[in-house]
């Protein structure tokens, strides 16, 4: 039997842990926690007001009297510099306080601590024991970080059946990174019975909460028809999403389905600004290059314009003419998957055999590869 543990820790799981748990706790408060625990109270009502020294001022007497979920928000104060300098090594001591009066918040935030080596020396056997505290006691963050631990099988059992049963109830309680790795499990078969199906819409669970790598294997998985009927134009949509949001791998896998019109309409300027911007980030690819082969240079200048004003349009050109001029929140982001960190039974769609890539007509689309045609080289 084929051991899957190797091949989920390089596809999916790339410890140490990732930013989901992180930015889930550590990135705001939980206003469910705190609400459950303190009655109405000033503290924190300045704290969502951003009135952070009043937060810590009036934070203060409760922590004193032993108030745990006042701890906490001392501590959450000093982790960020949030009206305080930022000081480590305070926020530890407070998460460390409020962990011992019960909140797991706390718990899982002075593991967040341990495992990175922040405020207090790196220490990711306690770091696992505090996950395991706070997962214990029904922290959601803290299962999936289990979970993972429990695929790399040092400080928690090998178990890749355990680490799918948790996995599940993070991805049951919408977490898009659990999401998106439990439904990589259900494809791969790890822990868990081989589901297709099933994978493919907690996949595309985690897709529609904004995940840009569950995006671009939701897309792959509508190109390949592998638990989805297969759509191409699907399979595009999704990959521009993800591509708009800065995700590499997209944004090359978006340019080949442009570059020969799959899904999409044929543009070949439209598909070098989208290879202009995989390569500003270190990923080029011979055989889109070889699609692009064709592309007059006035197209090829005015693309590589475009990608270095993306998303905005370059000066003086007028807003709207083009597709690739669509507005993108946020900065260009580094892609957090690369091309080979995709599941091995999503692959990249690949519109023209490499051998007859240099002698396709780029402004001609190529014919539909069939499902059982489907898998090709990846970028």
């Amino acid at each position: 039997m084929m051991d899957l543990r190797p091949l989920l820790l390089a596809s999916l799981f790339c410890l140490p842990l990732p930013a989901l748990a992180q930015s889930t706790a550590a990135d705001q408060v939980s206003e469910s926690i705190f609400g459950s625990k303190i009655e109405p109270d000033y503290a924190f009502g300045a704290y969502q007001r951003g009135y952070y020294l009043t937060a810590l001022e009036l934070a203060l007497p409760r922590a004193e009297k032993g108030d745990a979920p006042a701890q906490t928000l001392i501590a959450e104060l000093y982790a960020k510099g949030l009206g305080v300098g930022q000081n480590m090594e305070r926020a530890a001591g407070w998460y460390q306080l409020a962990s011992r009066n019960g909140d797991m918040l706390a718990t899982f935030e002075l593991g967040m601590l341990y495992q990175e080596g922040a405020g207090v020396e790196k220490d990711r056997k306690r770091a696992a024991e505090l996950f395991a505290k706070a997962a214990e006691a029904g922290y959601i963050p803290a299962k999936y970080n289990m979970a993972l631990l429990h695929v790399e099988g040092i400080y928690a059992e090998p178990s890749l059946t355990k680490a799918a049963a948790l996995m599940k109830e993070a991805a049951d309680a919408e977490l898009a990174e659990a999401q998106y790795d439990y439904g990589s499990m259900l494809i791969e078969g790890a822990g868990v019975v081989p589901d297709d199906i099933e994978g493919a819409r907690y996949i595309g669970l985690a897709a529609r909460q904004g995940l840009d790598a569950a995006q671009v294997d939701y897309a792959t998985l509508y190109y390949l028809g592998q638990g989805l009927e297969r759509d191409v134009e699907e399979a595009a949509k999704w990959y521009r999403r993800a591509a708009e949001a800065g995700n590499v791998v997209a944004q090359n896998r978006f340019a080949k389905l442009v570059a020969v019109g799959e899904g999409v309409t044929l543009d070949l300027e439209e598909a070098a600004m989208w290879r202009a911007l995989a390569r500003r980030q270190g990923l080029s690819d011979p055989s889109l290059d070889a699609l692009l082969v064709s592309i007059p240079a006035d197209a090829l200048a005015r693309a590589e314009e475009r990608a270095r004003f993306w998303p905005s349009p370059p000066p003086g050109t007028q807003t709207g003419t083009t597709p690739a001029q669509q507005q993108v929140d946020g900065p260009l982001l580094p892609a957090p998957v690369d091309a080979d960190n995709a599941p091995s039974q999503v692959v990249t769609p690949n519109p023209v055999e490499a051998d007859e890539a240099e002698e396709a007509e780029a402004d001609e689309p190529a014919a539909e590869a069939e499902p059982d045609e489907a898998e090709t080289q990846d970028p």
